[in-house]
This record gives structure tokens, sequence and C-alpha cells, in this order.
């Protein structure tokens, strides 16, 4: 077994610990010189780059576009809007010089006093307000509207407190920015886009997630609505896992930003937006990863089939070649992405145990006497089941399996979310249901006040109003006054 493998915290033992380490052992990222910031490594990143692939088409196949827009701010546009700036005063870096220059000293380079900007510029948290006074100058009339915009890119927030993938300061995403004739076609998009959101989650990511609507308090900086997608870890923690905000006409209106509608008047666009980012990657692992290491879904891996040949001697190496090129290629026609790692630098039981930590969906061995028998060793890494079958017809058995294992993991991880979401009526099971983790579907009167004072008590969080819910009548667990539907609180990262 691969030290690495041994080395790995169990997740009974201690769940944040087995999630850094495995961060750290299967390849995806690692800490940076910079504090709060990580470095992506190869394997981390062609994971987020197949997620970033299928994200962008599903956008493009409702009508949207991709731009980049500038990294630097004016401090000044963060002004404009007053929730926006109140909501992410706290996160911003600042620049505030353009040069440096060589320390009298010789000690290396200092920041030149006299190259200070005249006005500071803003490490994009997000790019909101230098979009929408880019957009003053591209809409005129209602004939430039619906304008469906996207940007992949990074930010920074300054995070004090991070962990890798889930929060750091610096980190990867997409932002949506459109705008629209009508608040009813703003509210649609955004809604729309949420949809989206989901179908990636559930279809790729194999991850269950609850629609909802978030409470004021929880909503978006300087948005009127705020749409979530939440996803229950193997904890029981919450992790939101994607947001889309009707933003109404804020922005329009801090911008300047009109048009000439279809009865010739003046009127301000109306303005959504929405994000997912590599918190992404933090789903991925905590929603269906174990012990072993990480347990990819076949539609996001790197790698999805990994054959590994057992031989003695350079002549069954060749024997193994020569019955595995053509597999190799037929599984490759068929869209798949297979490994064939015949390196002699390693032993067959480290490359057994590190494709298991790395998560890579099917595994066949194939040694001399398989290819006597005509047979292959076939494991599954969800199940961590072997099973030796006919090599005739091995690219459909692949083909199956790995869209077995693709149902498979989205089922298990439904099953232990409908098993951990429970229904309470009193402070008292409240409390105690929230200290042992899961969603708990709850009265509430509706008040921030009241949201607060849970917070505060019991850490937990309202994560979100199901869209699905149905109105129903009972009492606040916290205050005793009318509630009308029950949201869903819980713990969260």
């Amino acid at each position: 077994m691969a030290k690495e493998l041994k080395d790995l915290t169990k997740r009974a033992d201690n769940y944040s610990q087995w999630y850094n380490d495995l961060v750290i052992k299967a390849d995806l990222a690692e800490q940076s010189a910079v504090r709060g910031c990580m470095v992506i490594k190869p394997y981390g990143y062609a994971i987020w780059e197949k997620m970033q692939h299928h994200l962008d088409m599903m956008f493009k196949e409702t009508g949207v576009q991709n731009a980049y827009f500038p990294l630097l701010i004016p401090k000044s546009f963060l002004s404009r809007e007053a929730d926006h700036v109140k909501g992410f005063a706290k996160e911003c870096a600042v620049v505030t010089h353009y040069r440096l220059k060589t320390d009298p000293n010789g000690t290396g380079v200092i920041v030149d006093p006299e190259a200070r900007l005249e006005e500071e510029l803003i490490i994009r948290p997000t790019s909101e307000t230098i979009i929408w006074n880019t957009y003053r100058n591209w809409i005129n009339s209602y004939r430039d509207l619906p304008l469906l915009v996207n940007q992949w890119a990074n930010v920074f927030r300054w995070e004090m407190r991070t962990r890798m993938f889930l929060r750091t300061a610096e980190f990867l995403w997409q932002e949506g920015h459109t705008a629209h004739a009508t608040s009813e076609e703003a509210q649609a998009k955004a809604i729309e886009m949420l949809n989206v959101y989901a179908d990636f989650a559930e279809k790729y990511m194999a991850l269950p997630v609850v629609k909802g609507v978030k409470t004021a308090n929880e909503r978006f900086a300087g948005a009127l609505e705020t749409y979530t997608i939440e996803a229950m870890m193997q904890d029981g923690k919450a992790l939101q896992s994607g947001t889309s905000h009707f933003l109404g006409q804020n922005f329009a209106k801090a911008f300047d930003v009109k048009f000439i509608n279809k009865e010739n008047q003046l009127d301000y666009v109306w303005a959504t937006s929405w994000g997912v980012s590599t918190r992404l990657m933090g789903a991925l692992i905590m929603t269906h990863s174990d012990d072993n290491g990480l347990v990819l879904p076949p539609k996001l891996a790197p790698i999805q089939v990994v054959i590994i040949p057992i031989y003695k001697n350079e002549e069954q190496l060749k024997v193994v070649d020569a019955k595995v090129q053509p597999i190799v290629d037929n599984l490759k026609k068929l869209g798949i992405s297979v490994k064939y790692d015949n390196a002699d630098n390693k032993r067959p039981g480290f490359k057994f145990a590190d494709y298991e930590l790395k998560g890579v969906p099917v595994r066949l061995v194939m040694g001399a006497r398989d290819i006597e028998n005509n047979t292959v060793e076939v494991m599954r890494r969800d199940t961590l089941e072997k099973e030796t079958v006919s090599l005739d017809g091995i690219e459909d058995t692949v083909v199956n399996l790995l869209n077995d294992i693709q149902q498979g993991i989205y089922n298990k991880a439904l099953k232990h979310r409908e098993e951990c979401t429970y229904t309470v009526d009193t402070w008292e099971d409240f409390k105690a249901q929230i200290e042992k983790g899961g969603f708990v579907l709850a009265h509430w009167d509706g008040t921030t006040e009241t949201e607060e004072k849970i917070k505060e008590e019991t850490k937990a969080t309202i994560r979100c109003i199901p869209m699905d819910s149905k109105p129903e009548e009972g009492k606040c667990i916290y205050t005793g006054k009318p509630s009308h539907r029950r949201v869903i609180f819980a713990r969260n990262y």
C-alpha cells in the first residue's frame, strides 16, 4: 500500500483533517507562499477544467457569451451601491502604488513613495461594479437587450481563516452578469441559471442539491433576491454550492445604465448575476470520497479508466502491450479518457493504491494468465468490488460500469441526505438535532432578529427556504410566533 494512503486520516477520527490530508495526498492542491492562497496542481486543475467545460457549454445553450473584464476596480466604483460596498468592504485588497524601486540600502526593492496612485484600485472581490460601468456604453435601446455575459476569472477576498477549495483568499470562478428590459425577464433568468447549476451538480457531480431562496440576512450584497443550491456533506454540514441573484435596478441606477424601451420611454435595465467557484471541488471531495481517497464521478474524472499490466519480464509485457493497445484505442474512440500505466519504475501494488487515492473510477488489471484465458480483472472505485470478466466486449462493459458508478454515487449521496434530514417542532429538539448534524426542517417567524439569535445560540443558519416547499402553518421554534412554512437550518462550511 502506498505510504500516502497509509497516512490518510480516517473520516471517523477527524473529518476536517481527513479532508485536508486528501487534498494534498491526492495531488489536488497545496498551500502557497502567499498566506490564504493555494496552488492548484495539475490533477486538481484537470477536474476543474472538466467542470468549466461542461458548465460553459450549458451556459452557452441559454444564449450566454463569454467576455473578460479588468482585475482592478477603481475604489470610487464600490461606493456607488451602498449595500454592495458594505458587504465587501472588509474583504477588499487595495492597490495604492504603481512602482517599486531599488532600496538605497541595497537590500532589494521598496515601494516608491512618489508612485502613489491618484485613486486606489481594488482587486476584484466580484465584478458587478466594473461590469455595470461598462454596460452603460453597451446598452442604449431595448434592441440591445437582453445582454447575457459570463466571465471565467479569479477574485480576491481577504480571508483570514482558510481551507483549500472551500475558502481561500484568491479563488477561481465564473460570474454571469445579465441585463434585461423587464423585471420578469431578469427574475426568470436568475431562476433559469440556478436550474443550470442544479442540473450540473446532479448530472455531472452526482451531487444532490436543494434549490431555495436565501433569507434577507443571507442575500448577496446589493441583491433583491438570492437563489441558492445547497448540498449536504458526509459530516452532515451544508455547503452552499452555487448562487444566482436578482439585482433589480440597483446597479443600473448606481451606474446610470438606461435604455429606450418599446414605448419609447427611458428606463433603467434590470439585472442578474450568478456564479459558482472552485468551492465545487470541495463539494466533490466531501460528498463522495472515503478512507481510501477520492471517489470521483466518471463524468468529471481526468482519468476514467486505468489499465495496469502484471508481468514478470519484458516478453510478457510485450504480449500484454499488444493486447491492451486496441482496447485503449477503442475506449478513446468512445470518448473515454484512459491511461495505460506500463511504467516500470513503480510496483503494481503502489499503482493500485495511488489510483485508488486519486479516485480513478475503473481499474483494469491484466497479466499473462489473463491473456491466456482472454479475461481481465475489473475493479470499480466506488465500492472497491473486483470481478474477472471476458475481454470480449470489454469496451461495452466499461461504458456500462462508468454509467453505473455515476448513478450509484448519486444515489448514495441522495440516500445520505434523506436519512440526515429531520423535522422538528420544539426548541429543545432543534438544539439536540443541530448538534448531531444534518438538515433540520423547522418553522421560523420570518424575522432577521430571530434568525441571528438562533445562529448565535446554535451556530446554525437558515440555508434556504426550499423552492418546492408547500405552505404549512406552524409556530416558530424559537419565539412561538406564527410561521407559514418550514425552512432548512444547518451548520455549514
